[in-house]
Order: structure tokens, then C-alpha cells, then sequence
């Protein structure tokens, strides 16, 4: 098995649930300072995991490719920056 697969199958999984990866305390504290806008709240809840969720996926494949089980500062940098390329089409 390569090194990695493991966890790519673990983010997999995990992005399947349907319960939420982040407390909903932290953004209930948001909702406290003045945006009593529930809907808003769960939706940046869910935006903001969605982005996470692959940010971590893109930089475990540069991990990945790196020949390295754990990822780096370098890696999260590097597929932030893949994801600003314009794409050739």
C-alpha cells in the first residue's frame, strides 16, 4: 500500500457524515456578537468545512507525492497555490 491511501480513505469517510466536523459553539459565538441569521451561520459552517475538507484532501496528495506520510506547512502552501493556477483550457 502507498503511504497515504490510508488516510485519503479516512478524509473519504469522514466527508461522508453527515454530522458536522467543526462545534457548532464556535460558530454560535459568532451568532452572539450580533448575526442572529441561523441559516447563514450553518451555511458558513458548511462552506467553511467543505473548503477545509479539500484544502487538507489536495495538500495529503502533495504529501503524497513528496513520497511523505505527513503533511507539512510546504504542502498546504503548494496546494493552495495549485488551486489559484488558472486552468488550460
Amino acid at each position: 500500500m502507498e503511504p497515504g491511501t490510508v488516510a485519503l480513505r479516512q478524509i473519504k469517510a469522514l466527508s461522508k457524515i453527515n454530522g458536522d466536523a467543526h462545534p457548532k459553539a464556535l460558530f454560535s459565538e459568532t451568532s452572539e456578537r450580533g448575526c442572529g441569521c441561523v441559516l447563514a451561520l450553518e451555511a458558513l459552517q458548511e462552506a467553511s468545512e467543505a473548503y477545509i475538507t479539500g484544502l487538507l484532501s489536495d495538500t495529503n496528495l502533495c504529501a503524497i507525492h513528496a513520497r511523505r506520510v505527513t503533511i507539512m506547512p510546504k504542502d498546504i502552501q503548494l496546494a493552495r497555490r495549485i488551486r489559484e493556477m488558472p486552468s488550460f483550457e
